[in-house]
């Protein structure tokens, strides 16, 4: 009864809020008076194109990223150094700012100190970006695959005559091979769903998918091509969730649970790890700076006009207004999606035989392969078929931020549920203890920490989310990121410097949230943490 209702409930929210938007679409599409088939919706639409564009853009994205993030990676997994926990905060606020934040700091970045090279906008600076943002899904994944590799198979190879290089290339790079390939899968997958981004840097000249299923949808109203374009983006992610899944399963065998013996450097030996910091500065550290910069020099000189006008009103809406909303929002979805997730995980790891468990369990991981802009555009046709009090909720936005981010709950709390030994709570059921006191006395004190490592990155993914929310702010329920998105599209000096500010009031929330997720999450949190 009780693992057939921690099922039951996941299998339901995630149902109503999923698969009902994608639902809508599809009757939407066919109930149309001008409907046309989806062959000739994507002839008009240029879809073929689009789709080139989009495959084009995030395929360049993941192999820089995995060369950009390769340095990186060895240092985060073989090295032991002072600042190691610094680094990890510096490699995972990127992945978890707001899209639409790194979009407004690469053109602060163009605009600042590579003024001149052509980076302001464009391809380019969409490229930069991608990277910037998924480094820390190559990070995790790989460095997590390299430090449970047994140093004895290293020692082996050089025991029979092999070089370090050679040792190297025929030990350690064969079993990472297949977790950087899922890497590049998932950073393709993400890069493939970009939308923030491409709106800010694109400049309306770089079309992809994404951001033509929110013209066709938003801009012009025509719902069969919105349709057409989203269920073509669909087959498309899910198709680069698949591989990653693969990929990822393939690299498991290769491991062991002895792992790579962190090493303290001496000498000489520092230099690489200062060159390896110095890059991750570059990287990943001065695009935030020259946010913050700009921030301050809204008009080529030193001001805090943009932060004064955080305080002030906008047609009836303010920056402090929207952070408030974005905060409360945030953690209400972190409520929300630690308790579904858990449920979920639950789900899987006790009752993980059952036909519900397992369906409910893959139904929650689902929004992963799906793109944010396809998922509100749904819930906006959703709306127009249900009574108005449930498309103006408050907890509408906070229900769809929630639902973005139970994938990663699940992936966090899964493996923590799996080391918790289940002789112990046998003992505690014999000694008549009810599944309620069980979880509370033996589960809890073993995954405590990476329960809080999911509330803190369910929040951070709430109060970041961009791309749904886009489609269901209204005045008085306007997150930080839309009124950042919608700033940047207004004219005028004042308009600019407020939606830097506001940015780099996001990244600070952000930074502060990751910061102590390292700091209390355990090992394994950290690791399973990579994948949005």
């Amino acid at each position: 009864m009780l693992g057939g209702l921690a099922a039951l409930i996941p299998l339901l929210f995630v149902g109503a809020l999923f698969l009902a938007p994608l639902g809508a679409l599809l009757k939407r599409a066919f109930d149309d008076a001008d409907a046309i088939s989806p062959i000739e919706a994507w002839r008009r639409t240029e879809a073929l194109t689009l789709l080139g564009v989009t495959v084009g853009q995030a395929a360049a994205s993941a192999v820089l990223a995995v060369l950009v993030a390769a340095p990186i990676v060895w240092l985060v997994a073989t090295v032991d150094f002072p600042g190691a926990l610094m680094l990890r905060v510096v490699v995972t606020l990127p992945f978890v700012l707001p899209t639409v934040v790194v979009g407004v700091a690469f053109r602060a970045l163009g605009t600042g100190l590579l003024d001149g090279w052509g980076v302001e906008s464009g391809l380019g600076a969409i490229l930069l970006a991608h990277v910037f943002l998924n480094v820390a899904v190559v990070v995790r994944v790989v460095s997590a695959v390299w430090q449970q590799i047994d140093p004895q198979a290293i020692e082996a190879a050089r025991s029979l005559g092999a070089s370090p290089l050679r040792a190297f290339a025929d030990v350690v790079l064969v079993r990472l091979a297949p977790a950087v390939a899922a890497a590049a899968a998932l950073v393709f997958l993400f890069c493939s769903t970009s939308f923030g981004v491409i709106v800010i840097l694109g400049d309306g000249r770089l079309r992809t998918l994404e951001t033509e299923i929110y013209q066709q949808g938003v801009g012009y109203f025509r719902i069969p091509e919105a349709v057409a374009l989203s269920f073509l983006q669909i087959l498309l992610v899910v198709g680069a969730l698949v591989l990653a899944r693969f990929l990822g399963r393939r690299g498991a065998p290769s491991t062991s649970d002895r792992g790579v013996r962190l090493r303290r450097p001496r000498g000489l030996g520092w230099l690489p790890v200062i060159a390896v910091l110095i890059w991750t500065t570059a990287v990943l550290v001065v695009p935030i700076a020259s946010l913050v910069v700009r921030s301050l020099r809204p008009g080529g000189r030193w001001s805090a006009a943009g932060y004064r006008l955080l305080l002030e009103n906008d047609s009836g809406t303010s920056v402090a207004g929207s952070l408030w909303y974005s905060v409360t929002s945030a953690l209400v979805a972190m409520v929300i999606g630690v308790v579904v997730g858990l449920l979920a995980a639950l789900a899987v790891t006790r009752f993980g035989g059952t036909v519900l468990a397992r369906s409910g369990a893959a139904l929650a991981i689902l929004p992963l392969g799906v793109s944010a802009v396809t998922l509100g555009f749904g819930f906006v046709v959703l709306t127009t078929y249900l009574p108005r009090q449930i498309g103006t909720s408050p907890l509408l936005i906070p229900a769809v931020q929630a639902l973005i981010a139970i994938p990663v709950v699940i992936g966090l709390l899964v493996p923590a549920l799996g080391e918790v030994p289940q002789r112990r709570r046998e003992a505690a059921a014999v000694l008549g203890a009810g599944p309620v006191r069980v979880f509370w006395t033996v589960d809890m004190p073993v995954i405590g920490r990476s329960l809080g490592a999911a509330a803190g990155f369910a929040f951070v993914m709430a109060i970041g989310e961009f791309g749904a929310t886009t489609f269901l702010a209204r005045p008085n329920t306007t997150t930080l990121p839309v009124l950042i998105g919608t700033l940047m599209g207004r004219p005028g000096a004042d308009s600019l410097a407020a939606a830097m500010a506001a940015s780099v009031l996001l990244v600070a929330v952000s930074a502060v949230v990751v910061f102590f997720v390292e700091l209390a999450a355990p090992r394994a949190a950290r690791q399973v943490a990579g994948g949005r």
